[in-house]
């Protein structure tokens, strides 16, 4: 799953541009020319199904995963060096190994390595002997310069590099010795891990979830079948059709929820196998790789991690296991009898819910409003219980991201008292929702007018008495009395005959006051007066 090749032969082990014998110069090689450019192939991953890009090159050209050469090699020696051939002549099988060019030879070509002045000295170690070493791998050498090994990391391409080539195409390159770099990028390695693995925990949790749901959907279940078998015993043949009817129905609802839980369960297990593949692999590297396997390895591994952080998932299960038997319930008749007894699963049908209020459409502001929702199933009766995920926003036209505050109280029989608090006059729209769906009338329009005005006059029956005989004090009933007086007296002419305000002359001592600045005469020369 690591766009990596290893590449194998029919006799063991051999790395495209590996080390030469010493003493042997290496075969030139010619570098393929540069593919012009075309549509980018890809190719899925047998483990995970993911897609991997080709690069230009090919599939040569894909990062080589030395650590499953290594592990190929080491599983050779275990097996008594039963495949593995010798690294000079190709032709007989591997008895030592050169530990100084880390060269595998047969006995033939071990006796002309000691020969040779060069290699005389070079420590040689029987094959048997090398079964409980870790590592065996042979020296990673520059694809571009193969005699060359691969010792410095480029900074600025990411990637090692050999000492021709920080002089020729990365002259100029920030670089470093792999041993030097080798703590920077392991520790981002390790801190992409560290992000990785609570994703595993979260995953393991929402398998164990589901199947705990899962037990109690069968328990569940199992409970109310008993139920509706207890039940329909007692009415012979109509009742034992009955009983069929409900289990059927009971079957196929444990079948529908099931498969929503199977799907689930599915994806989250193909995930989290994913998710423990890249951790494995990325703890065996980490653990296991040399500096420079793992900042060669360090790309694709990200990369995949990154991308496997980045999958969304639900940590709860799709389905619930509501279900119940209501044993009362009429189920209409069977065989000519009134039968009783019905599994119930209904949900609301928003379609069929209703609205109901004098606050519907008017209120005022600075004070609490409120109206009810009746819920409603697709058969239009009620729902009688509650627990519905019901929505209200109460959003003002002209200010559309500032939405009103909102209680909504579950009344526990389908109904739900909602109230809320405009603090301006104006036009609002409100949106009732069940399962991000509108109920019926929603959304509508309701119009929040000014708040109730109180009445800054007196509410009385006589100007004279009320202003202490003053002659100047009106009244707003526009009453007048003779000798100079401009306001309303008992017994005068004018008076209203009963008690009123004498801010708006209105006669009901509860009511809104209606008087406003510069309205028409005579109320434009009226003023409040005071006992």
């Amino acid at each position: 799953m690591w766009n990596m090749l290893s590449l194998l032969d029919g006799n063991g082990v051999t790395l495209e541009g590996g080390a030469a014998p010493s003493g042997e110069a290496h075969p030139s090689r010619t570098e393929p020319k540069s593919r012009s450019l075309q549509p980018q192939i890809g190719i899925l991953c047998p483990v995970c199904d993911a897609q991997v890009d080709l690069p230009l090159g090919g599939v040569k050209a894909l990062t080589i995963d030395h650590l499953a050469m290594n592990d190929v090699m080491l599983e050779s020696l275990r097996g008594e060096g039963q495949g593995l051939v010798c690294d000079l002549c190709s032709d007989r099988e591997v008895e030592k190994r050169c530990q100084t060019c880390k060269a595998n030879l047969c006995h033939f070509c071990c006796q002309a390595h000691r020969r040779q002045k060069k290699t005389m000295y070079h420590t040689m170690v029987d094959l048997k002997d090398l079964k409980g070493y870790s590592r065996v791998g042979k020296p990673i050498l520059c694809t571009a310069h193969p005699a060359e090994e691969l010792r410095l990391f480029c900074e600025l391409c990411d990637r090692p590099v050999c000492r021709d080539c920080v002089v020729g195409e990365h002259r100029e390159h920030p670089y470093d010795f792999t041993s030097n770099v080798i703590h920077k990028h392991g520790d981002s390695v390790r801190e992409l891990l560290r992000g990785t693995q609570p994703h595993v925990e979260a995953l393991e949790e929402a398998l164990a979830q589901i199947k705990t749901i899962n037990s109690g959907l069968q328990e569940r279940v199992e409970a109310v079948a008993a139920d509706v078998r207890t039940f329909s015993e007692g009415y012979i043949k109509a009742i034992e059709e009955h009983r069929d009817k409900l289990l059927k129905q009971l079957d196929d609802i444990r079948v529908q929820k099931e498969n929503s839980l199977q799907l689930q369960k599915a994806q989250l297990e193909q995930l989290l196998a994913d998710m423990r593949t890249g951790v494995e692999f990325t703890e065996h590297l980490l653990t296991s790789g040399s500096d420079l396997e793992i900042l060669i390895t360090k790309g694709v591994v990200v990369d995949r991690l990154r991308k496997l952080n980045t999958v969304e998932y639900s940590a709860r299960p799709g389905v619930n296991d509501k279900i119940c038997f209501c044993p009362q319930e009429r189920a209409g008749q069977c065989r000519g009898y009134e039968v009783y007894g019905a599994i119930n699963t209904k949900e609301v049908d928003p379609a069929k819910c209703v609205l109901q209020g004098e606050d519907l459409h008017r209120a005022r502001e600075k004070q609490t409003a409120s109206f009810t929702l009746l819920c409603k199933d697709a058969a239009g009766e009620s729902m009688g219980k509650g627990g519905d995920n019901v929505q209200v926003a109460v959003v003002p036209k002209d200010k559309k991201d500032s939405p009103i505050r909102t209680v909504v109280q579950d009344n526990k029989d389908g109904s739900y008292h909602v109230s809320f608090t405009p603090k301006e006059a104006g036009v609002y729209t409100v949106w009732v929702c069940i399962r991000e769906q509108h109920v019926q009338g929603s959304p509508f329009t309701m119009t929040v007018r000014r708040k109730h005005r109180p009445h800054p006059g007196v509410f009385h029956c006589c100007a004279f008495c009320s202003s202490g005989g003053q002659k100047t004090a009106r009244c707003a009933c526009g009453g007048t009395m003779p000798g100079g007086y401009l306001g309303c007296g008992h017994g005068h002419k004018g008076h209203p005959g009963r008690p009123h305000w004498s801010c708006c002359g209105k006669f009901i001592e509860k009511s809104e006051c209606t008087y406003t600045a510069g309205q028409s005469a005579p109320r434009s020369l009226l003023r409040t007066v005071a006992l």
